[in-house]
């Protein structure tokens, strides 16, 4: 792991924090971070994110992908991951997740606008919808190339899940955790609508907000539990 250790162990404190908070589950998502001007650490493709080793994280030359460090196959959107941090060099860490809430907008196809205050910094002012691609092609590499600016920060997979990015590692982080929150709070406002038009049936979007409620809270109450617990 020459010259790489802190950054591969980065990844591995990345995905278990992420897991933890019920971002990542087994497998599912994956993480770019940028070492330099020319090599990216990501992580391995079908590897336990609660069992991977600093040692399983590849490295791989961002221009051509090509590995220069680690033994498994790098995850299958490597690819997706290289897009952003060769258009954008102010990123450092590029997230992809199937987190729910935000994955359940991902699924609805309209995009989500940032209000104003803090998640304009981390999200930016409006979080655009990549159309749908099968996941780890090239195709949904370009579809996601098409939605890239300087000023945006997340993007939702149209069926698939969620992207972020940050200038850190902390800051993609906040990302994630941020558009999970502006997500909830878009699928409440859907349901008190629904709930105004259809009055026969507010008992139903009543224990729906409520689920939505309680499962922001839990996000919260994980992320801030493991901001004690982890390095």
């Amino acid at each position: 792991m020459s010259g790489t250790v802190a950054e591969r162990q980065l990844v591995v404190d990345l995905c278990v924090a992420l897991s933890r908070r019920g971002h990542l589950a087994g497998t599912g998502g994956n993480i770019a971070l940028r070492i330099d001007a020319e090599r990216i650490a990501v992580t391995p493709s079908a590897t336990d994110y609660l069992t991977m080793s600093a040692t399983d994280v590849c490295v791989l030359r961002l221009a051509d992908l090509v590995p220069l460090e680690g033994t498994r196959p790098p995850s299958v959107e490597t690819g997706l991951h290289a897009r952003v941090l060769r258009a954008r060099p102010d990123v450092q860490c590029s997230i992809h997740t199937h987190q729910p809430i935000a994955s359940a907008c991902a699924l609805l196809g309209q995009p989500l606008d940032v209000p104003d205050g803090p998640w304009r910094h981390s999200l930016g002012r409006r979080v655009p919808v990549v159309g749908y691609a099968p996941s780890g092609t090239a195709w949904l590499a370009a579809l996601l190339a098409r939605r890239l600016r300087d000023d945006t920060h997340a993007w939702l997979m149209l069926n698939h899940g969620v992207l972020c990015c940050g200038p850190s590692a902390d800051a993609a982080v906040r990302a994630v955790e941020d558009l999970e929150t502006l997500a909830c709070m878009h699928l409440r406002q859907r349901i008190a609508a629904r709930a105004a038009r259809e009055p026969a049936r507010r008992g139903v979007f009543a224990r729906l907000d409520a689920e939505l409620a309680d499962a922001i809270h839990l996000a919260s109450t994980n992320s801030a539990t493991t901001n004690r617990t982890t390095p």
